[in-house]
Parts: structure tokens; C-alpha cells; sequence
């Protein structure tokens, strides 16, 4: 019988997919992600259909789209209640499954079908008010945080930087680098590899809060891009500044910030969290070798969504833009279920985070077709010409900037379902999404096309988005689904 393979899922938060030095980013420095995409596959055009922290892992731990697993927006405090899980599954095939890190569900201590959780979802303003229950108040419930008050004090909390939770502001970690949360999950991930069961498989999501605001690097990595020239956002022919003129002196707003050196300071800070995690990921990669398990554990590493980071005035995340839907996807060390000789590939067939789950069964022997909306991505590792699909249905239930957005590997389709504007880009020519072509004359054939294609996937749903055959803007568009 063979022997399954363990599984490290590298899972990352506010990630976004052009900012690694395997994906070709001028800046950010990422020797040991690069090591992983060396010896493995990435996947270029990976997505996330709805790009908030909360939808995006139901989707990863579901193998549902949005519209299955009731989630098209952001809202805190909604039960989880799902049929099947990536753990549960893993769970059922043999695997002990445990999650360290970041889970973001609710009640926050739901473990989802995972043998053990050790917490920490990071600074959440709806898990530390005053009135949340003491079973679900941060203060108590997130591991991360009962640890640093062990550590350092009763006083000891990471909003000591001064920085909020979805803020551009940024400043060094306020504490010894061994304090920060990256190091606290690679520490216990290590801590993982001493303990475990050497009979039992094992699937571990070491989940990272980072680069995920507050952008509170330790100073060694600020300071490795604090000075440096940095690439500026991108800002392309179709933008107005009229949000940044209005919000962009406010510190947690939607925008970005307005003023040179605080654009400059976020974008050092996001690109320095990033740099950190990966040498983070090296001490995993190392332990791994040294526990012996390297051979024998498929890594796979991706994110949640991306990060604005002052991409057409905006920061943040949720809309149908590159910087905010676009995340890494890389399956690594292949070898481990049996694929051999696919080492530095590249593949561009449109991928999303439901597909993570039916692919992680299939190398776990436990494939499944029938239950999921995602596909397993070793078809089209097997057989490149075997893509899951044609293009991608992304949303986002996000007030005046609600969206609906098709995407393929050679271009997007967007359509705000408040205000009913329309926009199309080529991302083959303008990966950057710099100029708006929906009105371009030899265009039109193909936007008809796509059009046509987000309309097949809105027909039926109970927000009425679709009159007969049109498009119907401002219908009541929730963040979850009936």
C-alpha cells in the first residue's frame, strides 16, 4: 500500500499574487518561496471569487463557490455550519488535521473538523468589545494573545504599535522579533513536527495573519525597504481621485493614503511583512528536512485575497481588481504523491481557492466530484490542456462598490451592481488594469460575450439581478445569499 502523503498548507492573509520574487515583483525578496515555486508548480492565474478574509476561507475550507456556501460579502458573527470540510474530509481519509494560526470563523472557537486549533486570527474589532460572550472575546479565546500576556505582562497586546487592524499606517513591531505572530506560528508549527503522532498523516494549515494589517514589521525587514526606491502603485487612464481627496487622510479608510511618504511607508511595511514570512517559511522548510518529512509532504502555499496597497487610489481588498483578487497559488515537492518531473512550471489555467479542497482529497486518495464546485487542480498538472474551467465568476457585496466580474486568462469583465458601470480589461496586454477598454470598438464582440456569461451565472439568483436577458443594477445585494 502506499504510504499517503502528509500535507502543509502555507496559508497567508491579504497576500498579494504579484508581490514574490518568483512572480517577478522588482522589489519584494522571497528566496525560500522562490525555492518552493523552483520545485514545484505555480499557478499564475489563481483567484479568490470573493476576496475578503471571511468568504474566501469558506470557500477554501468548503470547495464551494460563494453562491453555495452563502457568502458573497463580509459579515462577522454568522454560525459556520457546513456539511463537509477540508479537515473533516482529510479527517475521514486517516489524516490528523490540525490548524495553527489564523481561522476566522465563527464562534471563533470552531474548529471545523480539525483535530486541534491553536488560535490566532489576529486583532478582530468584533471578537473584543465589551459585550462578546468570554467563550469568544479575544481576550480569552485567541492563543496567540493569552500567550503574549504570559510572556510579557497582563498589559501586552499588539495594538501597542498604535496601528489598527485594516490601517495603511505603519511602523516597526513593537516588541523583540521572537513576539511577533509570524514567528509565534512558525514556532509552533516547529513545535508540531516534535510531537506528532510518526504513524499518522498529517495535514497542517499553518495559517499566517501576515502581511495582513496592522503593517507592523520587526525593524531588520522595515529597514531593508525603508530607503530603498520603490515601485509606485498602480494608477492607469480611467481612475479619478475623488475618493483619495475625500478619504485618504483617514487612517483605516478604503483609500489609500494621499500624502508621498505615507504611500511609500505602507508599501515598505506590506513588502517587509512579506520578506519576514518567507524567512518564517524557511525555518519550516528546514525543520521539515530535519524531521525527516520533507520527501514525503506536499506543500501547497496560497493566500486569501490580495491587497489594494494604493493600486487606483485604493487599498484594502474586496474589489474585482488584480491587486485585491489575484493570490498566489503554488503546489510544491510534487514528488510526494507520485508526480515527478514538474518542477519550475508555470501554469495558467484559471484557478481558485474552492479548488484547493477536491485537490488536496485527490492526493490524499480520497477524490471526490460530486460534492464540490471546485476542481482538482491534478488534472491540469497531469495534463496542462486539462484546464477546470473556461473563466471565473467573482462578486463582492460591498456597498456602493458592490461587483460582479468574469475573468479569464486573458482578460475581465466587471460589473458594479449598485451603479451599473461597466468595465473591461485586458490583462494579457495591461496586466495592470491601467486602461478601461469597454468602449473600445473591436472590443465589444468579446464584452458581448463575457456579458453574457456573468448573465448565465446571475440568472436565478434571489437578488433579481437579471431582468429577461439584462443586466438590473441596484437591486438589495447582501453579503450573504438565501
Amino acid at each position: 500500500m502506499v504510504k499517503q502523503p502528509n500535507i502543509l498548507f502555507i496559508m497567508t492573509d491579504q497576500l498579494r499574487g504579484d508581490s514574490l520574487g518568483y512572480a517577478g515583483h522588482r522589489d519584494v525578496k522571497t528566496p525560500y518561496l522562490d525555492t518552493l515555486a523552483a520545485k514545484g508548480i505555480d499557478f499564475t492565474h489563481a483567484y479568490s471569487a470573493c476576496p475578503n478574509c471571511i468568504a474566501a476561507r469558506a470557500a477554501l475550507l468548503t470547495g464551494l463557490s460563494p453562491k453555495h456556501n452563502k457568502r458573497v460579502g463580509y459579515q462577522d458573527n454568522v454560525p459556520w455550519d457546513y456539511e463537509r470540510t477540508l479537515p473533516g474530509e482529510l479527517g475521514k481519509a486517516g489524516y490528523y488535521t490540525i490548524c495553527i494560526g489564523k481561522m476566522h470563523v465563527y464562534p471563533v472557537r470552531r474548529y471545523l473538523g480539525f483535530d486541534n486549533v491553536i488560535l490566532h486570527d489576529g486583532y478582530m474589532h468584533a471578537s473584543r468589545y465589551e459585550d462578546v460572550p468570554y467563550r469568544e472575546n479575544q481576550f480569552y479565546a485567541d492563543d496567540y494573545f493569552h500567550w503574549l500576556k504570559k510572556e510579557l505582562g497582563a498589559d501586552a497586546d499588539s495594538t501597542y504599535t498604535g496601528l489598527d487592524c485594516n490601517s495603511w499606517v505603519a511602523r516597526s513591531w513593537c516588541y523583540d522579533e521572537k513576539y511577533h505572530p509570524t514567528n509565534w506560528v512558525t514556532d509552533n508549527v516547529l513545535d508540531f513536527f516534535r510531537r506528532r503522532d510518526p504513524d499518522k498523516p498529517f495535514f497542517l494549515m499553518a495559517s499566517y495573519l501576515k502581511p495582513h494589517p496592522p503593517l507592523d514589521p520587526p525593524e531588520y525587514y522595515l529597514s531593508r525597504y525603508i530607503n530603498k526606491e520603490l515601485t509606485p502603485p498602480f494608477i492607469g487612464t480611467w481612475e479619478t481621485k475623488e475618493f483619495i481627496e475625500k478619504e485618504g487622510r483617514i487612517f483605516d479608510s478604503k483609500t489609500g493614503p494621499v500624502d508621498p511618504e505615507l504611500i511609500h511607508e505602507m508599501r515598505a511595511a506590506y513588502y517587509a511583512l512579506i520578506t519576514h514570512l518567507d524567512h518564517q517559511i524557511g525555518r519550516v522548510i528546514q525543520a521539515l528536512i530535519e524531521h525527516n518529512l520533507y520527501d514525503n509532504t506536499l506543500i501547497v502555499f496560497s493566500s486569501d485575497h490580495g491587497e489594494e496597497l494604493g493600486d487606483h487610489y485604493m487599498f484594502r481588498k474586496s474589489r474585482p481588481y488584480e491587486g485585491s483578487c489575484h493570490i498566489p497559488l503554488l503546489f510544491s515537492n510534487l514528488e510526494a504523491i507520485g508526480i515527478n518531473g514538474k518542477q519550475g512550471m508555470k501554469i495558467d489555467a484559471v484557478a481558485e481557492l474552492r479548488d484547493i479542497m477536491p485537490t488536496l482529497l485527490d492526493a490524499a486518495g480520497r477524490r471526490d466530484d460530486e460534492h464540490y464546485d471546485g476542481k482538482s487542480l491534478l488534472d491540469v498538472i497531469r495534463k496542462p490542456d486539462d484546464e477546470p474551467r473556461e473563466y471565473l465568476h467573482g462578486e463582492h457585496s460591498y456597498g456602493q462598490f458592490s461587483n460582479h466580474w468574469i475573468v479569464t486568462k486573458n482578460d475581465k469583465y466587471i460589473w458594479y451592481s449598485e451603479s451599473g458601470e461597466e468595465q473591461y480589461f485586458s490583462l494579457e496586454d495591461d496586466p495592470h488594469e491601467k486602461e478601461n477598454l469597454i468602449n473600445a470598438d473591436d472590443k465589444q464582440e468579446r464584452i458581448s460575450y463575457l456579458r453574457s456569461a456573468l448573465i448565465k451565472e446571475l440568472t436565478g439568483r434571489s437578488e433579481g439581478f437579471i431582468d429577461g436577458k439584462k443586466l438590473i443594477p441596484g437591486r438589495e445585494y447582501g453579503p450573504l445569499t438565501k
